[in-house]
This record gives C-alpha cells, structure tokens and sequence, in this order.
C-alpha cells in the first residue's frame, strides 16, 4: 500500500483477516517465507512497542484484553501511550482532548463508567476514540461495525468516511465481512479466503458478483445506490 491509501479486505469468517491484521501489528508472525514490513520498519530488526505508537488499530478483539478496572474515559487516554489502560497520571489538555472525542462518537456519557460494564457496540465506540487520541499514521478498522445495531452501524461507517476525508495523508485499512459496509472512499482493496489473496486491486475490479460469488459459494447480485455502496443479495 501507499502512503494515504483507503484499501478494504473482505472476506467470510475465518479467512484469515484478523490473523493478517495480527501480523502487520506484530502479534503473530509467519510460519516460513515472509517478510513483513509496516511503515518502513522490517519486522525483526525495528522496535514494535515504538511502530505500535504509530498505528491505531480498532478491532472487537482487543475486548478481550482490557481490564475490568479501566473507565472509558482511561481507555480513551491510554491510546496516548499505546497501552490498553492508563498506567500514569493524564493532563488537563489530554482529559479535554478525549471528552471532546467522546462527544463526537456519542459515547461521553461513558466516560466514568467501567469497559465491562458497556455493550460491545459502545466498548467499539471507546475503542475509536482511543485510537485517534494520537495522530496515526496507519488505522486499521478491524470489523468495527459488527456488533452495532443499523443505525449505529450507519453512524459509524460515516464516521469513518470523514475520517478518511479529513486525514489524506493517512493510511486506512478497512476489514470486514460485509460488502454494504465497504463505503466508497475505500478505492482499492482484497478478498482473502482460506488465508489468500483472491482478488487485489481497484475496488471496481475487485467487488464484482463473479469474484463474490467465488469467494463466498454463493449466488451473488450486486444492487449499488445512490451514494456509490454496493448491497449484495442472492438470486
């Protein structure tokens, strides 16, 4: 990818997607044969707690590692410092900085209450404040609509159109399972099945019913509306 490119992976469960957003964040690495590289840095000889400051990554995953101790104003600080929790004490300016993120992902009435405590759609919306709390270089979404209800989901996804809008020299990468969700700033993209590459390049090429309907078995059709997302339904 280059630098300030909006690029999707689509692909069924078990894929393979969030294994591939694993590794690009260091958490997994390749068996044999490759060599991975992120933001300049070969994995191997660069400092990963250092890159990790330089990537935001949003994923339902990362639920699983928060402590029951942290409030979702805490969890919004800590991605100040990359960490899942704050482990120091935060500035005025830094407290201001994620209110005013809160208040734009609707989720400010969160901040004093505990991660556990909150719907998977609202730990989500914690999750995105957290990872802009920096300036990023790379932002990985990892499904982070899939446990939002329709219109949660429609506020997020135009969230996320703004982002991409406002923040050109930022690159994005847009995970998900669902092709409705792939909103047409992301230009270029991939469909992984089984741990490959099926089909890479610009999203026209790419998110076709004949490259669909080899990847997901299934009789695809492809509906577009008027602002350019596709809806997929079966014959």
């Amino acid at each position: 990818m280059r630098r300030g490119e909006r690029c999707f992976i689509l692909g069924a469960n078990g894929a393979g997607k969030t294994t591939l957003v694993k590794m690009l964040m260091g958490y997994a690495w390749p068996v044999y044969g490759a060599e991975v590289n992120v933001l300049g840095c070969r994995f191997g000889s660069t400092n990963l707690v250092e890159l990790r400051k330089r990537i935001a990554w949003v994923s339902p995953c990362m639920q699983q590692f928060t402590s029951t101790e942290w409030s979702g104003l805490e969890m919004v600080l800590s991605g100040i410092d990359g960490t899942l929790g704050l482990f120091r004490k935060p500035l005025e300016t830094e407290i201001t900085a994620a209110r005013e993120l809160m208040a734009r992902f609707r989720c400010e009435h969160l901040a004093d209450q505990q991660i556990f405590t909150m719907s998977s759609g609202e730990q989500v919306k914690i999750l995105i404040a957290r990872a802009l709390m920096t300036k990023p270089e790379l932002v990985i979404l990892d499904e982070p609509s899939v446990y939002l209800d329709l219109a949660g989901r429609e506020f997020l996804l135009n969230e996320i159109a703004a982002i991409a809008a406002k923040l050109p020299d930022v690159t994005i990468i847009f995970i998900t399972q669902r092709i409705e969700d792939i909103m047409p700033a992301f230009n270029r993209g991939m469909i992984i099945a089984d741990g490959r590459i099926l089909y890479c390049g610009d999203r026209e090429q790419v998110l076709t019913e004949e490259n669909l309907r080899t990847a997901f078995g299934l009789p695809v059709r492809l509906v577009r509306n008027r602002a350019g997302r596709l809806w997929a339904w079966l014959e």
